[in-house]
């Protein structure tokens, strides 16, 4: 059974960093324009904080649960986007209160959820540990988005990214199952460095198919932060050189992700910019 402990730190780390981030903004930074069309700074907190509270729920009552879900099916194409633009409306101090109390409610949650249980989710239930990573994350996405729309460059942390790249590596098949396809049936191997020079391994040594490169541009690229062109990732074999195309570490449809750099009408459009 999985501790969560080490991944809670790192949630709670990577939330304390966007919070420095965006807390002494002035009010009107909070309605710059991030890379999600249609997201603004305050709609990409206001979404860590609404699927927060929705997490919290699944830990604490996972049978009321069922209520999101209903919502969610009424509107799939809407409730993310209706979520986020509730608190987007909220004052600046107002959401970032609301965040920070519902993020810290959640840790409770799920340092105290008992071993073993798994709750329900948009996707397929999650232990406290999976539920901890994805929410890490979506965090560290969106606080991406963020860091974007304020020009600001963050420095990469080993540990953060080293969960962030595990759970990009095991929704290999998602990904493909969420555009309609048959993973393949060979595993292959992911060869990742950190950004201290770690070195991260996944799959078979001698896997045919075959992805290297920086952990960093790695968890860009299964979040869809950054266009693959835009990054230093090595594809061997056309198994792996397709699922660098399609890779979303992400619950939900398909997301489209970010044009490349430079391009005409470069930026993301929905799904892979704002999940």
């Amino acid at each position: 059974m999985s501790d969560p402990t080490a991944v809670l730190d790192d949630l709670r780390d990577e939330s304390d960093e966007l919070d420095r981030l965006v807390a002494d903004r002035a009010p009107g930074t909070w309605a710059a324009p991030t890379p999600a069309e249609g997201w603004s700074v305050a709609h990409q907190v206001a979404h860590l904080a609404w699927t927060d509270r929705a997490a919290l729920v699944a830990v604490t009552d996972p049978d009321g649960f069922a209520a999101e879900i209903a919502k969610a099916l009424a509107a799939p194409d809407s409730f993310v986007d209706d979520g986020a633009a509730e608190g987007a409306a909220l004052p600046p101090a107002d959401l970032l209160a609301y965040w920070r109390e519902g993020r810290e409610r959640l840790l409770t949650a799920l340092h105290e959820a008992p071993r073993g249980v798994r709750f329900p989710w948009y996707g397929p239930p999650m232990s406290a540990a999976s539920m901890a990573t994805a929410r890490l994350m979506e965090t560290w996405a969106h606080g991406q988005d963020v860091a974007d729309a304020l020009d600001v460059e963050r420095r990469p942390t080993a540990t953060r990214l080293a969960q962030i790249a595990r759970i990009g590596v095991r929704t290999r098949d998602f990904a493909y199952g969420v555009h309609g396809l048959t993973p393949p049936a060979e595993p292959f191997r992911v060869e990742l460095t950190g950004p201290g020079g770690e070195r991260w391994t996944y799959g078979p040594e001698d896997a045919a198919q075959r992805i290297a490169g920086p952990a960093l541009d790695f968890c860009l690229l299964v979040t869809q932060r950054a266009h693959r062109a835009d990054l230093s990732l090595r594809a061997t074999g056309a198994d792996a050189d397709h699922w660098l195309d399609i890779a979303q570490a992400f619950a939900g449809p398909p997301g489209r992700g970010r044009a490349p750099r430079g391009a005409a009408g470069a930026g993301p459009a929905d799904g892979g910019g704002r999940r």
